[in-house]
Parts: C-alpha cells; structure tokens; sequence
C-alpha cells in the first residue's frame, strides 16, 4: 500500500514510548540469553537499518519456534515484538502502511506483552493512515454475512451425526436471571441455553454487515486453520488478511474446497474496535472467579469442532448464525475414548460424523443433549463436558472461558 506521498510522511514516526524507556533493560535480558548477535542487529534497526530489522525479526522468530511453545522464554516473545516494532516503523515512514500493518499484527499474535501497548497505538496510528490514503471504492450497498448459505431445516439431519436431534434437547431460558442461572444451572453443572440477553450488542447488527467488517478490520493479519478440522491429516494453518478470510467465507463450497476456520484465536485482544461490538455475560461473574479467555469462531457453513472438552465454565454466544452442538457429561469420559497423548488427552478418538462401531463400540448408546444453537442465543457448557459443535450456515460465535474461587462445582 506504497503511497505517492510517502515523502511528505517521512518525519510522521510511529511513537514507541515503552520501547523507548524498556529497551535497555530487553536487550540486557537477551544478551543474558545469549542473543549477542539480536543486539547488535538491533541498534543498526534503531538506527534505521530496514535488513537488520528485518534480521532481528528473523533471529527472535526462530527463537520462538526453537521448541514447545511452552518452553518458549518470555523475554524471546518480547524481543520479537521488539523487532515488529523496528521493522513496522521503516515500513510506516516509507509510506507502505499494508507492510506494516501486517508485522504489527505479527507481533500482536506472537510477541510478548511488554510492549503491547506500543504495537495497539501503532495499529490504530497505521490504520488511520491506511483509510486516509485508500482509494474510495464504488459504493455497493451493504452485503449481508451468510446470505448464501441459508439454513435448510429439511436438510439439516442429513449432515448431523446420527441420532441428532431425537434425543435429550438443551433446555432454554429466555433472559435468565443470574440468581436463577446460579441455582439452577451453575451449581449443578447443567447445561443451558439463554435467549434475549444480546439485544444490546452492536455485533448483533454490525457482523452481520461484510461492509462494517472489511472497513474495521479487513486490512488485519489473523491465523486461520484450513481443512476438516484439527484431528485431520489435510488440517493447516495460515495467515491470511481479514479481507480475505471473508471472501473466502463467501465463496465457500464446503463439498469441494476445504473450509477456512478462524477458530478459538483471541481476536479481541487484537482488534479492538470488534472487542467494542461485544460485552461480557454477567453470567461469567458466577462463582467468584476471572475470565480465562475471550475467543473467537468464524467460519463458513461445514466448520467442525470435534468432540472434545475443555476445563472452564463456558458461554458460547452465537451472533450471527447457527450451529448444532451436542454435549456428553464428563461422567462419560472413558466411553468416548479420550486420546493417551498429552497433546490431544482432551479430544475423543470417535469420529461422530461416521462412527466405526467396531473399535468404539460403546458410544453407540451414550445418552446425550443436543441443539441447534439460533442467532442471539448463548449456551452454557459445563467444565469438562464433552462437546461438538458444527456451523450450519456462516457463524460468528464468541466463547467466554472463566474459572470459579473455589473450583468447579461440576468438577
């Protein structure tokens, strides 16, 4: 996104107060670790120097991919982050605000969070730029999200796993108190469907508008995952721009291409101006605790998420679209036969859109609850409960993860 004014831009810095004021210190800490040749790459970086950016940017990168994610040292995430910053302010000041817009969100995505704030005021300063100088395009009226996958109820049990819908439904409460929701669903570990709690949710009308979200966020860098789902041979990820997430959501054929998934990513502390269109469900207050994590689901009709469980209170908001979900209680654990690796201890081996009743005999006959998840409507899932999810149309859903003072009472 080069600009014929670039020269005019070339005393417009990017500020970066908390690298200015922690650099000394960072480099320090990476020297501590060894990373002599990241320092020395870093002061011709500071000094201007887009390769040696470029090279810090390649030093910490290969830090971080050095093993387990886990095993990663902080202080390489930051030296990451460090060198987006160096590498986003030559970009910025050359004029190629795409460029650097894209190592910002890099650095969101992978860096550490010593110079988080630098990155966000970076954003929001490139991004400003970026509309300033962008070409104005033909108005084409607002396009609605999904409009050409609609949602077929007569179609619908043809694509869900067997036994959908015949047995146990999830019951729904239409704006559940949260006294009622402690008593009642809480404190026994039941899941529940909510309804009429997200009227007041800008997401609810602004996501259902591509216009709105190509506008705010299109130009942002996001990890998608490509292929069935995680447990698949064909899975990858990518990094793809915004814009080209939703186009591909649009152009989707889910029985000739693999579908692109933006699945659990914590876009939210990326973007902030989406992080504005939603707000937290009082019902994550319950028990004391905090919010674990905020994150997102978007993808087209055929999404999966195979049957699998996770260790927190739950709120799955659906704002736009639908999906069927079905859940099995955690006392079911050892009949949906969980993998041994640690990795994938919380994912089952079964298969529920075709079941080998031969090698997972018992699942079978498993009693569980199930729905089809409507626009608007939130669904508690219990910790540790066993759940699959799959979008019937194109779906924007939010998950709320939070932990409680005292421990799960349905643990």
């Amino acid at each position: 996104m080069a600009s014929n004014t670039a020269g005019d831009l070339a005393y417009d810095v990017l500020e970066t107060p908390t690298l200015d004021s922690e650099s000394p210190n960072l480099l320090l800490q990476i020297s501590e670790q060894g990373g002599y040749a990241y320092v020395s790459m870093s002061v011709l970086a500071a000094a201007g120097d887009l390769r040696a950016a470029e090279a810090t940017r390649e030093m910490a990168w290969e830090q971080l991919h050095s093993g387990p994610w886990h095993s990663v040292l902080p202080v390489w995430r930051d030296a990451y982050s460090m060198a987006c910053l160096y590498v986003a302010k030559l970009h910025h000041r050359a004029g190629d605000f795409g460029e650097a817009l894209k190592v910002l969100d890099m650095g969101l995505i992978m860096g550490g969070t010593l110079l988080r704030q630098d990155l966000h005021a970076a954003v929001e300063k490139v991004t400003a730029k970026a509309s300033e100088l962008r070409v104005s395009e033909e108005e084409q009226g607002e396009v609605i999200v999904g409009g050409e996958n609609a949602y077929h109820e007569a179609e619908v049990l043809g694509v869900l796993p067997m036994k959908s819908l015949s047995s146990k439904i999830i019951g729904k409460r239409s704006a559940l108190s949260l006294e009622g929701f402690l008593c009642d669903y809480f404190m026994s570990g039941s899941p529940v469907i909510i309804s009429d709690c997200m009227g007041h949710w800008p997401a609810r009308t602004r996501w259902n508008d591509m216009d709105y979200l190509k506008r705010v966020a299109g130009d942002r860098t996001v990890p998608v995952e490509v292929g069935k789902n995680y447990l698949s041979s064909d899975w990858k990820q990518e990094l793809i721009t915004f814009s080209q997430f939703l186009e591909r959501i649009q152009s989707s054929d889910c029985t000739s291409t693999l579908p692109t998934y933006l699945a659990q990513h914590p876009l939210f502390d990326q973007i902030h101006e989406l992080r504005k269109d939603i707000f937290i469900p009082d019902y994550c207050y319950a028990g004391g605790g905090e919010l674990r994590s905020l994150n997102a689901w978007f993808g087209p009709a055929g999404t999966v998420t195979p049957l699998h469980h996770d260790p927190h209170h739950n709120i799955l908001a659906q704002v736009v679209g639908k999906k069927y979900i079905r859940l099995y209680p955690a006392s079911l654990s050892e009949e949906l036969y969980p993998y041994t690796e640690t990795m994938l201890c919380n994912s089952s081996k079964v298969d529920l859109d075709n079941i080998d009743e031969k090698e997972f005999p018992k699942v079978k006959d498993l009693e569980f609850q199930d729905c089809i998840l409507e626009e608007g409507e939130m669904l508690y899932i219990p910790p540790k409960w066993w759940h699959y999810v799959r979008s019937l149309t194109t779906s924007f859903s939010v998950s709320f993860w939070w932990s409680n003072c005292g421990g799960s009472p349905a643990s």
